[in-house]
Parts: C-alpha cells; structure tokens; sequence
C-alpha cells in the first residue's frame, strides 16, 4: 500500500437506508493534502452526503464519477457487491467479522475480487482498544431519545428528531429548556465505553447530576439524577464469590444478573454496555409484569435483538424510533398506547442521525489513526485489520475460511 503517491477516493454511500455520513470532511481533506503531499483526494458525488459536493469542489477538491485511478477507497457501510471495484484497497465496516450470514456474499466477492478489506472495526491500538469507531454518538443520540421518550410519557412534549437538528448543539438546545419538566427522574447507564461515554457528556450538557450506584438505590432526590454502571454493580457469582473482573470476561455464564436492585429504583434505561451473548441478560421477561419493576422508559444503544435487554424485540429506525412493549406478556404495542407499557427505542444506526458531527469526529480519528500508517512502511494498525488480500483472508481472519466457502 505505501506508494510515493497514494490516490484516495471518498465513496458515495449506496446502502439502504441511505447513510449520510462521510469518512473525510472538505477541511479535513485539504489538512491531510497539505501535510502529506503525497497524497491527492477525489470525491465521489453523492446527492445524500450531509456534506454537499460542492463544498468539496469549493477548496479544490475534485468531485468525479470516475474512481478508477484511485487505489484507496473511503466508505462508511457495507458497499454493495455490484459496485465493488477488483484490485481496489477499501476501508468501511464490512460487517463480516462475526460470520454474518447476510454478508457471507460480500466477503466471498472481496476475496473474488482480489479486494483489500480493511475493516474499521478492527483497528485496534497497541492494548487492543478500537481506535476508529462512532460509538460517542450512539451514546449521544441514545441519550436524547431516552429523553424525548420521558418527555413525551409524561408531559406531552414533542422533541424533534435527532435527525432533523442540523448538528448536536442544535439536538441539545431543542430540550434544553425542558430539563426542568423532566422532574425526579432515575436514569440508569450501562457501560463506560465510547457509548457510555457519549450518554453521560449528554445528561452532563443538560445540567442532571450524577450519583454513585449505592446512593442510587438507597437515597430519595428531588432533581433528576443518573448512575453508570459496569458489570460488577448488577451482575453476580453463582458461588457468591468476589467480583473478579478476569474471571468474568474468561466466564460470563458463571455468573447471574443482580439488575432488580437498580429495576426497582430506576425510571430511564439506557444500556451501552457490550454484551457477550454467553453472559446473563440484565433481567427476564417475566421481570418485567413485577410490580417493582420501575424501568417505563429504555433506550437501549446495543440493540442486540432479544438479548441483554430483553423488551428489545426488534430495531426500530430513524423514522419510526419507538415502540411500546406491553409488562403482562412481552408484547409490542403501539407507542405511546398505554401508560402502563414499557416504552422502547433500539435504533440501530444512531450515529447517522448527527451525521455531520460525526463523520467530523471519525475523521479525526482517521487522520491520527489512519493516514500516517499509508504513508509509513510500519503499518501495524492497518495490517491487524486487514481481512482479505490478493484473493486469500489474511491470518488474523482465517477463521472465516469455511464461513466463506459455504452458499
């Protein structure tokens, strides 16, 4: 991949739904020209792009159909099959890395197509933590929505979508003033990763004070309040032993969720927590028609469908976000249709709704993380995610060989 002169082109987003999201903003494109000369940037016009061609073409970036000449490719999404480009380096989320069975035809076309996949998943830093992700704004928009949910349960308040707020000051400002009818409100988050991180900046924003786990389960407030918690405050031994951070990521399945003492005093859910499908989901179905089961509101970012979070039946999108589960039997009914129902949002794709904010912020990241590895003859970053090259998996994705071969 190290050339004296590598051509980039930044690709039209052709998955649907549309994604607007773009790896490179004009400024950034024109940062990374100027201090890598070697490097020339094309564009690929995109009538969905939040980012209009025209404001490419304005710092003298070109915009063309033709990509040919260039060997590096930019996308977000899984690019469809028949827009594939043989011999071409691409970079996007290629969801095949967990053996994805809808995407097993995409793998077996970049290995058919000679394709250099490098996967964005996988660039990992030297303690093995991703280095390129949008995980912040998953965090981000879940948090909102779980407040235009509260909003719209309890004081008839209409919130717009994320997705129509031109970036993220505009998202926070809409409920803003509304802080105060948000009332006494519980709010529990799970995980302290990029989406926990990202749902805690936003009720921080908002001014709602945070509170440790033991004071949130034991202390009355008046003023909305939120608590983070990890693994070791809901879930527990089977033997009743310590909590042993190793032994739970080396066991998951021995342990149980102790999540009903948070249920019963929390209104707002947001889970942003991974989940290993081998460890206890935070509670059960029939936890849910208790009595001192508290959550009415869960907008659950991992969306893993009937998984850590039960209520989770299916992903909701954008345009459609929420639905109601019913606590008696699991079943999902109309949002908004009764007061006693759970109310849900498990958008899957929450980072497109600030499409803007976000591909500036994943930008960044791939100019730190990224761009001075193709420059450089060390390119560890880019090789440990590199799933597919000259038509063979690579040794960190052999795994995939018989997923790959099957039809």
């Amino acid at each position: 991949m190290h050339q004296s002169e590598i051509k980039i082109g930044l690709i039209a987003e052709r998955k649907n739904p549309p994604d607007k999201r773009v790896a490179f903003t004009p400024a950034q494109c024109l940062k990374i020209q100027a201090e890598f000369p070697g490097i020339k940037i094309l564009v690929e016009p995109s009538p969905m792009r939040c980012i209009p061609d025209r404001e490419y073409e304005a710092l003298g970036i070109p915009v063309s159909n033709d990509l040919s000449n260039s060997e590096i490719l930019f996308g977000i999404k899984e690019v469809p099959i028949e827009a594939l480009i043989p011999g071409k380096t691409y970079f996007f989320f290629s969801h095949t890395i967990k053996k994805q069975a809808h995407n097993r035809r995409l793998l077996q076309e970049l290995l058919s197509r000679k394709i250099e996949m490098v996967d964005y998943e996988c660039l990992l830093d030297e303690k093995g933590g991703r280095t390129v992700a949008f995980g912040r704004f998953a965090g981000i928009v879940g948090a909102y929505n779980s407040l235009r949910i509260w909003l719209r349960r309890n004081a008839n308040i209409e919130l717009k979508n994320a997705s129509d707020c031109s970036d993220m000051v505009e998202m926070l400002n809409s409920v803003r003033p509304f802080v105060e009818k948000i009332g006494n409100v519980r709010i529990a988050v799970t995980g302290t990763g990029r989406v926990g991180l990202g749902a805690i900046e936003v009720l921080e924003n908002l001014g709602i004070k945070r509170v440790q786990p033991v004071e949130f389960i034991s202390a009355e407030f008046n003023e909305p309040v939120f608590t983070v918690l990890s693994s070791r405050h809901y879930l527990r031994h089977k033997d009743n032993k310590h909590w042993n951070e190793t032994e739970f990521r080396t066991n998951p399945s021995e342990f149980v969720s102790g999540f009903m003492d948070f249920a019963k005093q929390t209104d707002i859910l947001i889970p942003c927590h991974y989940w290993d499908p081998a460890a206890p989901a935070l509670f059960s179905k029939e936890d849910i028609s208790q009595t001192e089961f508290r959550i009415s509101v869960i907008s659950d970012v991992t969306c893993d469908i009937e998984g850590s979070i039960p209520t989770t039946l299916r992903a909701s999108t954008i345009k459609d976000p929420f639905y109601d589960i019913s606590r008696e039997a699991c079943q999902e009914k109309a949002p908004f249709s009764n007061p006693e129902n759970i109310s849900i949002c498990a958008v899957d794709n929450l980072p497109c709704e600030l499409p803007l904010d976000a591909s500036e912020a994943f930008g960044e990241m791939l100019m730190q993380h990224v761009i001075p590895e193709l420059v450089s003859e060390n390119r560890p970053g880019i090789e440990g995610a590199t799933i597919t090259k000259n038509g063979q998996l690579c040794a960190n994705f052999s795994y995939l060989k018989s997923f790959s071969e099957e039809s």
